[in-house]
């Protein structure tokens, strides 16, 4: 049977989504992030040489990286569903979000984690200065204005469609759900972008999105 080696608080909580709207059958194995550090335990290491999730087993098969895991799951079991015909205008669509929501946004939703935690950081007094100094002149110079351009260009295109990639939703929504979550965390999309939130909600509703966090466990994004 499919394992998910499913990492609290993680990219593997939307593949437990596809799943669940794709019907298929599966089994969690849960990994626990430390606790001081927040990072996944070395036991995921024995799963995959990166020791991160998510990561799935399919008989001998193992498969790392969501965008992977997204194509590798629709195209053997989706039977069409959850993307857009070939040669259309919304398959491109569907490609070109599948792969910005880790290649483009994500890269600045996990530099804001990490700036954020530089200046708490334990560290001697005299280096504090400094730190948050450097930290405050990256977020306002580079990490900041990318967050901003990249929200107002994902709020520009829920303008136009319901969904990503059009009216239907696909697996490209799947994907973009964490990169989405995750700015919630860290902005108030209710107030600054009133369409991500409404997708945010909607996503949320959904039954396959209430049974996958009913087996994965309590989610909450890392701030």
């Amino acid at each position: 049977m499919l394992t998910v080696h499913h990492l609290d608080n993680s990219r593997s909580q939307r593949i437990l989504w596809l799943l669940e709207e794709l019907g298929v059958e599966y089994e969690i194995q849960r990994y626990q992030r430390d606790k001081l550090t927040s990072l996944a335990p070395p036991e995921l290491r024995a799963v995959h040489p990166l020791g991160k999730s998510p990561v799935i087993t399919d008989g001998d098969l193992t498969i790392a990286e969501s965008g992977a895991i997204t194509e590798y799951l629709v195209a053997k079991y989706g039977d069409g569903r959850l993307v857009p015909p070939a040669d259309t205008p919304e398959r491109l669509q569907y490609t070109y979000w599948l792969h910005y929501a880790e290649g483009t946004f994500m890269p600045f939703m996990v530099m804001t984690l990490v700036f954020n935690r530089l200046e708490t950081a334990p560290m001697p007094f005299f280096i504090r200065p400094i730190a948050k100094s450097m930290a405050g002149k990256v977020r306002a110079n580079f990490i900041n204005p990318n967050v901003t351009r990249n929200l107002e260009f994902m709020e520009s295109t829920l303008r136009e469609t319901t969904w990503f990639t059009g009216d239907e939703m696909t697996a490209a929504d799947i994907q973009m759900s964490f990169p989405v979550e995750a700015a919630a965390v860290r902005a108030n999309l209710a107030t600054k972008y009133p369409k991500l939130n409404e997708f945010l909600q909607r996503i949320h509703a959904l039954p396959a999105y209430q049974r996958a966090l009913e087996r994965g466990g309590a989610y909450q994004l890392l701030s």
